[in-house]
């Protein structure tokens, strides 16, 4: 699989996106909160020539702007659509996640015309606890810096493929292992999830939506049964044996399921051009 680099600049900020190529339906995909575009190589490699894929570092994520000003939600969605814009993507399918799925879920209620569908994977429209910026700080200053290692940035990180897809957004330089982020960043960058609930985010809502949850993940079953509730047409699948980082666990499964989510809407298209 070959991958292009683009480089996508709004509002002063730049931003990084690999891309694909290929003439099919454009698919957007956002990485998670310290994240990165590598995390989605084996999914992308599953959605085939058929797609054309682009994966986005975020903003104060990878090999984009280390240090953005804005970290607000608006920020990372305008963010998107400047993406889609430059690029020439037209209603892209938006997958993402944990943030990068909350991104693209307020992406798409925003903006309903911009978006042909979404996958949300490990994200919610809930407020998340009032505690977690300072968890998120506190692992992230647990972080040796740097590793002395890839090899010991694995073992830190998880091991297996959970802790090869982390060790992968480090960049080899003075000494060690460094992560490609700035922590008080990522504590920023997440403070507003925890000051409300996105419901009516989620309520605006139209296009087609499939949710995919890690059995053992964080989101609570209620919050689940109440997205279900409130639009009783998405789709939602649990992953068993996987968590927060289902796709990095089970990326084979995780791109059967967007694959099949994504041959569904296409026939519904099809159908209804007869």
């Amino acid at each position: 699989m070959t991958w292009s680099e683009h480089v996508v600049v709004r509002d002063g900020v730049r931003l990084v996106c690999r891309d694909r190529g290929g003439p099919g339906q454009p698919v957007v995909l956002l990485h998670g909160l310290a994240g990165h575009t590598g995390e989605w190589d084996a999914v992308a490699r599953g959605l085939g020539p058929g797609y054309r894929v682009v994966a986005v570092d975020q903003r104060g994520h990878g090999h984009s702007e280390r240090h953005p000003r804005d970290v607000s939600r608006t920020a990372y969605v305008d963010d998107v659509l400047a993406v889609t814009d430059q690029l020439g993507l037209e209603r892209p399918v938006l997958v993402g996640q944990s943030m990068g799925g909350h991104t693209a879920m307020l992406t798409a209620a925003a903006h309903p015309a911009r978006v042909r569908a979404l996958v949300l994977v490990e994200a919610a429209p809930g407020r998340a606890d009032p505690g977690t910026p300072e968890k998120i700080g506190q692992w992230l200053d647990s972080w040796p810096k740097p590793f002395a290692s890839r090899e010991a940035a694995v073992r830190f990180l998880g091991g297996g493929a959970v802790g090869e897809g982390w060790a992968a957004g480090l960049e080899e330089r003075e000494g060690g292992w460094w992560p490609r982020f700035d922590r008080d960043v990522m504590v920023g960058a997440i403070a507003e999830l925890t000051r409300r609930s996105f419901w009516e985010e989620w309520d605006a809502v139209t296009c087609p939506a499939l949710v995919v949850l890690g059995r053992s993940g964080p989101i609570p079953p209620q919050e689940i049964d109440a997205m279900l509730s409130r639009r009783p047409a998405t789709r939602a699948v649990s992953i068993p044996g996987t968590g927060h980082d289902l796709h990095l666990e089970q990326p084979g499964v995780l791109h059967a399921l967007i694959s099949g989510f994504l041959d569904g809407i296409g026939g519904a298209d099809r159908q209804a051009n007869r």
